[in-house]
């Protein structure tokens, strides 16, 4: 039959085993940046999980996801799926979450065994006393309760800067959408001016060739043909850098674009001035800015963390039952220890915590008021903006008018080729203009919206996708 000491210590070990049977095991998961790049060149918009995702996902009423034709708001959502930068967010939000976790923890006790050796023991008796001491921490004022709320305030802060990212993902490719579109517009209308020019620069050398004209008139010709040339390719090194930042934007390779057609309807449609959120749509928006929201929360873990670092001023308790074998006789002890507040009541880590959240504070009162002018300042950007565009538009329609009349002039005979192709000239020199002048208002627009963190285009779905975007799934190894 087993003895007392033996049992206790069966009794020891069972408690030892019970504790350590909940361990996780560790499972490495190696990074290769081999394998990272090879993973990322083989992107691809027509990926079966992102298709999935897009047809989930899409805004209702949106053109079916089947197509080959990306818009702004199917690159969105891909660079939701494929953007690194989402999937960092996303993973400190993870990483928010499981301090959440840990703040539910209890504090674990502790055991401890203490053997000791008595020289002195009486003959026929064990010199060996064995002892064990269980110490059990337990907290006071409710600290366990306010580490939660920090931790959980430290988790919308997480949460809200996902959202930002996200918002931030939509803006990128909405920005560099539009310099796709810009680019290609500006190439079309430059390879059109470099043919007129070339025409001129023959007229002017035929009339040289007649006596009509003189080295310098074609010398000038041959200038201006030579410069819309370089304009020409210089747009079309444009075109190239818009795409590779495109897909940048997106997450995927920019071989990723060449087997889609991308659709720029979204950025052809200006908002107009009585479309604009009414000033108390955008305090709304305002106020539910993802970057505000994190400040609110990031004063909220403030207000926690302060509560916590007075709770401390209460020294949590350790109460130690013990047991020792003394040479045949069982001998229990009680022992209750705390920390003695003598040299400090936690007042310099009381006032600091008051600092920071003072410091929270003041922090969200100057973004807000930062956001504020943003948004108006933005508001009036892109007034300007539409008034100017209107002008161009105007110009532009006047000027078309005119190429049409000296069109019906040259083949009535009136003018001759060179005169037509100056008044072609002109009209797209207007139209330059024109298309200067709508970049620049998408721009605003685009700037307008960042104010706000909301898309203005009506696109519902799409901004409640934004402010709580799904799991990213590109970024992950």
């Amino acid at each position: 039959m087993p003895g007392p000491r033996s049992s206790r210590s069966a009794a020891a070990l069972f408690l030892l085993a019970t504790g350590l049977a909940g361990c996780a095991d560790y499972a490495p998961r190696p990074l290769s940046p081999q394998a990272a790049a090879v993973a990322f060149e083989a992107r691809s918009l027509s990926d079966p999980g992102l298709t999935k995702y897009v047809q989930a996902h899409l805004p209702h009423g949106a053109p079916a996801a089947l197509s080959g034709t990306w818009d702004l708001d199917r690159l969105t959502l891909a660079a939701l799926y494929f953007h690194p930068d989402l999937g960092v967010a996303q993973a400190q939000q993870r990483v928010a979450e499981a301090g959440v976790r840990v703040s539910r923890q209890r504090p674990n006790p502790s055991l401890g065994f203490t053997p000791e050796y008595n020289f002195d023991a009486v003959s026929g008796m064990s010199p060996w006393i064995l002892g064990w001491v269980l110490n059990v921490p337990i907290e006071t004022a409710g600290r366990r309760g306010d580490r939660e709320r920090l931790a959980n305030d430290q988790r919308d802060v997480a949460r809200f800067h996902v959202a930002e990212v996200a918002w931030q993902a939509r803006s990128r490719v909405r920005s560099r959408l539009l310099d796709c579109d810009s680019a290609l517009r500006e190439q079309a209308l430059l390879g059109q001016t470099l043919d007129l020019r070339d025409n001129l620069l023959h007229a002017m050398q035929r009339r040289l060739a007649a006596g009509e004209a003189g080295q310098a008139e074609v010398a000038a010709a041959q200038a201006a043909r030579d410069d819309a040339r370089l304009q020409l390719d210089r747009a079309r090194g444009r075109v190239a850098a818009a795409r590779v930042a495109l897909a940048a934007a997106v997450g995927v390779p920019v071989a990723a674009l060449d087997s889609v057609t991308l659709s720029f309807d979204a950025l052809d449609r200006p908002l107009s001035a009585a479309n604009i959120p009414a000033p108390a749509v955008r305090r709304a928006a305002l106020t539910n800015r993802a970057d505000l929201l994190a400040a609110l929360a990031r004063y909220a873990a403030s207000e926690s963390a302060l509560q916590l670092e007075v709770a401390r001023q209460v020294p949590d308790l350790q109460i130690g039952p013990g047991y020792k074998w003394d040479q045949g006789a069982n001998k229990w002890s009680l022992g209750i220890s705390l920390t003695l507040p003598l040299f400090n009541q936690n007042q310099g880590q009381i006032a600091q915590a008051r600092a920071r959240r003072d410091l929270a504070a003041a922090q969200f009162i100057a973004l807000q008021a930062r956001d504020i002018a943003q948004t108006e300042h933005a508001l009036a950007g892109y007034r300007a903006a539409l008034a100017a565009q209107r002008a161009a538009q105007s110009l532009a329609a006047s000027q078309q008018s005119r190429a049409q009349s000296a069109q019906r002039q040259f083949a009535a005979g009136y003018i001759d080729r060179g005169a037509l192709d100056l008044a072609q000239l002109r009209a797209l020199a207007a139209e330059s203009t024109r298309l200067s002048t709508s970049i620049q208002a998408q721009q605003a627009l685009g700037a307008l919206e960042d104010a706000v963190e909301r898309p203005l285009d009506g696109a519902v779905e799409m901004g409640a996708l934004l402010r709580d975007p799904p799991a990213n799934r590109g970024s992950r190894p």
